[in-house]
């Protein structure tokens, strides 16, 4: 755990955050009366809710085309990437899945894409069960990637709950 920074820094931090979103075309914010901050992703209305006293620092930064988005770093350590339209956040580590075949970021949209690839993975006529076991494994990392960030992702875990914990290949 990181050593936060003065209330007056982390009131800096935020107003920094907040001037992004303000241009940003693809986020919405709102300020709360905790001193929290909402960001909303237009794309999906998904939200997080960012804590002032949770800010150790913000970094302005700029994608391989030059695009500015901001690094946000929070005292327990975790991270978030705020662009003109997205919330990144890296999916959370799980026994058996090469996190180096994963993006280092991932979005909200990303758990629906994943989650299209699973039913897509099924609905083939050869379905391969180690793929689908693996990408499960993907979207489960990306979710819980998501949701330690604040994200709520109940929804999308009721998806995922409605996949067989087997499946077995019919033959004609």
């Amino acid at each position: 755990m990181n050593v936060a920074p003065s209330p007056e820094k982390q009131q800096e931090l935020l107003e920094e955050i907040e001037l992004f979103v303000v241009r940003a075309k693809g986020l919405d914010h709102q300020q709360l009366e905790s001193g929290s901050l909402r960001i909303t992703q237009k794309i999906d209305n998904k939200f997080i809710s960012l804590n002032v006293k949770e800010l150790e620092n913000v970094l302005s930064r700029s994608d391989t085309e030059g695009k500015e988005f901001l690094q946000v770093n929070f005292c327990s350590g975790k991270k978030i990437l705020l662009t003109t339209t997205l919330i990144g956040f890296k999916p959370i580590p799980l026994r058996g899945l090469d996190l180096a075949k994963l993006p280092r970021v991932v979005t909200t949209p990303d758990v629906a894409s994943v989650f299209d690839a699973i039913q897509d993975a099924l609905d083939a006529a050869d379905t391969d069960v180690h793929e689908v076991s693996v990408l499960k494994r993907v979207y489960e990392a990306v979710l819980a990637g998501g949701e330690s960030i604040g994200f709520d992702l109940s929804e999308e875990r009721r998806w995922v709950a409605r996949i067989p914990a087997t499946i077995t290949k019919i033959s004609a």
